[in-house]
């Protein structure tokens, strides 16, 4: 059979690894889409570097198998969701990496609300809890395309199935809960002005009283000092 073909990678490694700027944003994404290490970063830049040199070489052929090429690749993005119907060329010079890593199977798990948190949908996805359609999926990185993305859910047989699990997003009673903080918060907020107008008045009453005080006072020391002079 002869000697299994060796795997080359599939990313390359920034030309200059220690830049502040770059290990920050990085660490920012990192945090943000749940990711294992920066490979994985390496890995969407990589992929997203290759279709845009290939969107470039497509633009200056014009020969009809430029676009024919062109058509397929097209094709592929929108079937991926990165790019819309009617797209061209130049929207593919347009694309992020925030838009490769948002259709990251990690990432719309925990979009679609099958997860609490971006941590939790890598660890479902890794323990074999998610299906795609009727394909058992254990990569967070899979990228989901348009017509899988409504074919996401649990196994059937997992114990996340059930919509009683404890690690299951109640999706009814979090609403419940948002209303119930937002009712509380607006009935402080209207204590609060309630109370201060309270005290407002209080010293509007109060600053009156010791107005009539001072006037009474002044009356009773004008009509001394008249009996006085007389």
């Amino acid at each position: 059979m002869g000697d299994p073909k060796k795997q080359r990678k599939k990313y390359s490694t920034p030309m200059h690894p220690w830049i502040q700027s770059n290990i920050e944003s990085e660490k920012k994404i990192k945090e943000e889409y749940g990711l294992k290490n920066k490979t994985e970063i390496f890995i969407a830049n990589s992929f997203l570097k290759k279709y845009k040199n290939i969107a470039k070489a497509l633009i200056a052929k014009k020969t009809e198998q430029g676009e024919k090429e062109k058509l397929q690749i097209l094709k592929k993005l929108q079937q991926l969701g990165l790019l819309s119907v009617g797209s061209d060329l130049d929207q593919i010079l347009g694309l992020e990496m925030k838009d490769v890593l948002e259709r990251r199977l990690q990432s719309i798990v925990f979009r679609k609300g099958l997860a609490k948190s971006i941590n939790q949908a890598r660890q479902f996805i890794v323990h074999r809890h998610i299906m795609v359609g009727d394909k058992e999926i254990s990569m967070p990185s899979y990228l989901v395309s348009l017509e899988e993305e409504n074919k996401i859910g649990f196994k059937m047989n997992s114990s996340l199935a059930s919509e009683d699990h404890p690690e299951r997003i109640n999706t009814e009673a979090k609403e419940i809960k948002e209303e119930v903080e937002a009712i509380k918060d607006h009935q402080k907020k209207s204590n609060s002005k309630s109370k201060k107008k309270e005290v407002e008045d209080t010293e509007d009453l109060d600053a009156d009283v010791l107005d009539a005080e001072v006037l009474e006072e002044s009356e009773n020391l004008g009509l001394v000092e008249e009996e006085n002079e007389n």
